[in-house]
């Protein structure tokens, strides 16, 4: 993907997770299939990475965008540095987290 067209992909999926009220997340994946694929990236390829694309214009987010309301598909936040912080900010909205560390989708999902 082209820099223009990334551009245009992250502030896209950044209007979207703007609207992810508290208390409630919604997958990676799930941003992906919001956002009308790029006109120059190909169906199957967009199905493959969009996840992944999404993840990174998360990391890549200006201050005003929720990130910590982003979590993969397992209702898991994803391990790396920062991912302590991300549960934090989750349970301070009313977010519950179980034994495994596992965000009931059903409950706290967002349905846009």
């Amino acid at each position: 993907m082209d820099r223009l067209t990334l551009l245009k992909f992250q502030k896209d999926i950044w209007q979207i997770a703007r609207q992810i009220p508290a208390g409630k997340v919604a997958t990676y994946g799930q941003l992906a299939t919001l956002v009308k694929p790029p006109a120059t990236v190909a169906a199957d390829t967009y199905k493959a990475f969009a996840a992944r694309w999404v993840g990174g214009a998360m990391a890549a987010c200006p201050e005003d965008v929720p990130w910590q309301r982003v979590v993969n598909s397992q209702g898991k936040i994803s391990d790396r540095p920062g991912s302590q912080h991300q549960r934090q900010l989750l349970e301070n909205e009313g977010v519950v987290f179980d034994a495994k560390g596992k965000i009931d989708l059903n409950r706290f999902g967002w349905k846009p």
